[in-house]
């Protein structure tokens, strides 16, 4: 015979299961990666010691100013992240939480993941060679272009290799520089036609950007409202979406004259 339990008793026999499953739940690793602001490169400078840029075949000018490529951070995909981790991050600004398959390919092991990001790296260095040379129509003047950035994976360099190529070869097309002797940063892939792609991660980006001294950020139009929504002070927002509308927008940034595009 089972004997009759009171009310807070029969309370606290029900709560011990939800207890320990969120203990469980609390402690236990989760499918996310928390990421933060990362490096950034000038690709109009060294990296390491080495140019990030060398281009043979063709007279090269020097330039003023950067042109910073812009990276996140992100927790290696065999780290444990529990719901402690997750909490914490999405209550901060300079930290965001995302889910791990966002980061990095679904069930790839570290170093099959670390080999993926080098090819797209490759991949996205040798677009972002043609789309400058189809850019300035030198495709056939047997120019060879050499990229060279360390411990930077993924195509999202694609638009600051192609940016850094044409104002080591042709600067505003008036003897000036893209830069107009600014630091500028900014994140985005290239095709070969030019064509600008989205590749997220762009409010952390901001901030990487500003603290190394950026004070114009050049975003892939598509993610403006992520970029505005933890913008630093001091940080224009330029939107683009097309390699010849980011020439056009530095230039006229430069010269003082025409439209500048704005988020």
């Amino acid at each position: 015979m089972l004997s009759r339990l009171t009310r807070p008793r029969a309370l606290a026999v029900c709560a011990l299961p939800l207890v320990a499953l969120f203990a469980t739940v609390g402690l236990a690793p989760l499918p996310f990666s928390v990421a933060q602001p990362g490096m950034t490169a000038n690709v109009l400078g060294e990296n390491r010691g080495t140019p990030v840029i060398t281009i043979s075949g063709a007279p090269t000018r020097d330039t003023t100013g950067q042109l910073r490529m812009t990276t996140i951070e992100a927790t290696g995909p065999d780290a444990d992240i529990t719901l402690a981790d997750v909490i914490d991050g999405w209550f901060r600004t300079d930290q965001a939480v995302m889910p791990r398959d966002s980061v990095y390919p679904a069930g790839d092991s570290t170093k099959e993941i670390e080999r993926y990001n080098t090819e797209q790296m490759e991949e996205s260095q040798d677009t972002a060679t043609e789309a400058a040379l189809r850019y300035l129509d030198r495709t056939d003047d047997g120019i060879e272009v050499t990229l060279k950035l360390a411990d930077v994976g993924g195509p999202s360099a694609g638009l600051l290799f192609s940016l850094g190529i044409i104002d080591r070869l042709d600067g505003d097309g008036s003897g000036g520089d893209l830069t107009g002797g600014r630091t500028i940063a900014g994140t985005g892939t290239i095709d070969a036609d030019g064509k600008v792609g989205a590749v997220g991660g762009v409010a952390l980006k901001t901030q990487a950007a500003r603290r190394d001294g950026a004070t114009v950020f050049l975003v892939p139009k598509a993610e403006c409202s992520d970029a505005k929504s933890e913008l630093p002070e001091g940080l224009r927002l330029i939107p683009v979406s097309t390699l010849k509308g980011a020439v056009s927008a530095l230039t006229a940034l430069e010269k003082g004259d025409g439209s500048v595009p704005s988020c």
